[in-house]
């Protein structure tokens, strides 16, 4: 009986994770295990990737009523591939910044030069 207990308290830990990133409670992500800081900042990008889907369906319907609506839903399709690559892009940026932003965090707090950051200690 007390395997139901632990699945119902790691459910009831996602859930609070769930809770903190939908309320964007403010948070030192070096304070926190990995794994959960991951989730906290994972969970608004694929909210986002979502809303987007969910917005272009929508578009799409409503441009499939319009007269002429194969052109139209041929533009609305070329305009999200566009989308897309700018995503991709800023995401790009986003993790180069977020490695740039680690090796500070570490140079920070183990006090090295910068010259000696990412190399593996002896």
């Amino acid at each position: 009986m007390s395997q139901p207990i632990k699945a119902t308290s790691r459910l009831s830990n996602f859930f609070n994770v769930l809770l903190q990133s939908f309320k964007g409670v403010e948070i030192d992500y070096t304070s926190i295990s990995i794994r959960k800081a991951i989730v906290l900042l994972a969970i608004p990008m694929m909210l986002e990737m979502m809303m987007e889907s969910v917005f272009v369906l929508v578009d799409l319907y409503f441009v499939g009523h319009l007269p002429n609506s194969a052109e139209a839903i041929q533009i609305v399709g070329l305009t999200e591939s566009v989308l897309t690559i700018i995503y991709s892009l800023a995401m790009g940026l986003g993790m180069a910044a977020t490695a740039v932003v680690a090796r500070r965090v570490e140079r920070k707090i183990m006090k090295l030069p910068p010259e000696q950051v990412c190399k593996p200690s002896h």
